[in-house]
């Protein structure tokens, strides 16, 4: 927490849209909260305002507001922050009220919002509300829509919220750089009637991806092709919270993208309808089911489903190398070669060597292998049967009976009942039987019969 002497003593001089504050408005300006830890927050239940129903940031928070005569005003410090992306690896980004993301900023349709943003980064910046309907003067585009807003300095932006939804927001000033290290956040408008759109449980995360070096701290900012950690709500599996669910309850998952490419986002065990975009909300009579929804580069989605299935159920972008970690990307491919004289000569010099990606890649998940300073493994993961062999933009949906309401704490692994778990099958195999590939000239060619069959 930020004391407002501090607070004044450290900002100096700040701006009022584009013209100096007085030191008696300056002294008005509410306190600037933060927050160090990487955590799932407890939702923020509305101490005042319209009421609704709070949402809760994936290993995230929402910044605390005040009211005053009217206005609903929030303080934002863009900063730079240090992020832990999971156990073993934290990054230097830039983010904002001591983390990467930003607090997520909740509020209703109607209210008038009044956002103070301190700027203590190197370099000027801006904020960009994505896809809110506001004045021209607030849109957060430097140069175009406002000055930008110089180190040590502090504008407002004041608006009202013309309709429900879900939006972000990230800076509009060397967009390169400072979305590329970090900056963004949710902004959640809920509906005035809070029965309307109404569930039991409300989950946001946003995409990032960042190219960091292994045994290096910052992003590469300057890479725009090949990332090598894709993140939700800049974490990585393992270190991505899970999506606590009560079994009966109505979930809502809600999620952007600040990524440079699209994410097809698949939940096991369920089919869910597609309810929101960062256009609106999907009329009743325009959802439609799927599994699977696609997430372009600058969208939002909303999906929701009834938590009738219980179980750990996997949920992640569904192209591959998003769900792995610090991945090299000029490693050549082993599969199918001998390297056993090639390892037996380079253990004479180097011991501890081991070859590796000959049978594929999942051994990788099993060996404790030593890995440079602040890097992670690029499959990782323990389950209740072994290694889950993911990262990156990996979670879990834990749909369990005993959760109780408003509780959000991981309730562990779930118990399957007896006989529902895949299992070895121990007893005989039929010899398998192949179709006879037909020759060009229309005979048939023979198939000869595997060998080296067990029988088990």
């Amino acid at each position: 927490m930020v004391t407002r002497r501090d607070f004044i003593r450290r900002s100096g001089a700040a701006l009022l849209g584009a013209g100096l504050v007085s030191k008696t408005a300056a002294a008005a300006i509410p306190e600037a909260v933060m927050q160090e830890s990487a955590a799932t927050q407890e939702p923020l239940l509305p101490p005042n305002g319209r009421p609704y129903n709070p949402i809760v940031t994936l290993n995230g928070w929402t910044l605390p507001w005040r009211m005053k005569n009217g206005w609903k005003e929030f303080h934002l410090v863009a900063e730079p922050v240090v992020r832990e992306m999971a156990p073993g690896m934290k990054a230097n980004l830039w983010g904002y009220n001591g983390q990467s993301p930003g607090p997520t900023i909740e509020c209703v349709e109607g209210d008038k919002l009044r956002i103070f943003v301190t700027n203590k980064l190197p370099e000027h910046t801006t904020v960009h509300w994505h896809g809110v309907l506001l004045p021209n003067g607030m849109d957060g585009v430097g140069g175009l829509n406002q000055p930008q807003i110089q180190p040590g300095k502090t504008f407002v932006y004041e608006f009202e919220m013309k309709k429900s939804g879900t939006f972000m927001y990230h800076p509009h000033a060397d967009e390169m750089v400072q979305m590329a290290m970090g900056m963004y956040g949710g902004l959640i408008v809920h509906p005035k009637n809070p029965n309307q759109h109404r569930v039991d449980r409300d989950f946001l995360f946003i995409m990032a991806a960042y190219d960091i070096d292994p045994g290096s701290y910052t992003p590469r900012v300057s890479e725009m092709l090949n990332f090598n950690m894709w993140t939700w709500n800049s974490r990585v599996f393992p270190g991505i919270d899970p999506f606590v669910i009560r079994q009966g309850d109505r979930a809502r998952i809600r999620f952007g993208n600040l990524t440079m490419t699209n994410h097809p986002i698949h939940m096991h065990g369920y089919d869910f309808e597609v309810t929101g975009t960062d256009g609106g909300w999907v009329p009743k009579r325009a959802r439609w089911p799927e599994v699977t929804i696609d997430c372009a580069v600058g969208q939002m989605r909303a999906f929701e489903f009834d938590a009738i299935y219980p179980g750990d159920w996997a949920i992640h972008c569904h192209k591959s190398h998003h769900t792995m970690n610090a991945m090299g990307h000029d490693v050549p491919t082993m599969i199918g070669v001998d390297q056993r004289g090639v390892a037996k000569k380079i253990n004479q010099l180097v011991p501890e060597y081991m070859v590796m990606g000959e049978r594929g890649m999942a051994d990788m998940a099993e060996m404790e292998m030593p890995l440079p300073d602040n890097t992670l493994p690029m499959m990782t993961g323990q389950g209740p049967f072994g290694p889950v062999e993911m990262g990156g933009m990996f979670s879990v949906v834990k749909v369990h009976g005993n959760i109780k309401p408003g509780d959000y704490k991981d309730p562990g692994w779930y118990k399957h009942p007896k006989g529902t778990v895949a299992s070895e099958w121990t007893g005989d195999m039929p010899e398998p039987k192949r179709a006879k590939a037909p020759k060009a000239d229309g005979s048939e060619l023979k198939v000869r019969k595997p060998s080296g069959h067990s029988g088990h």
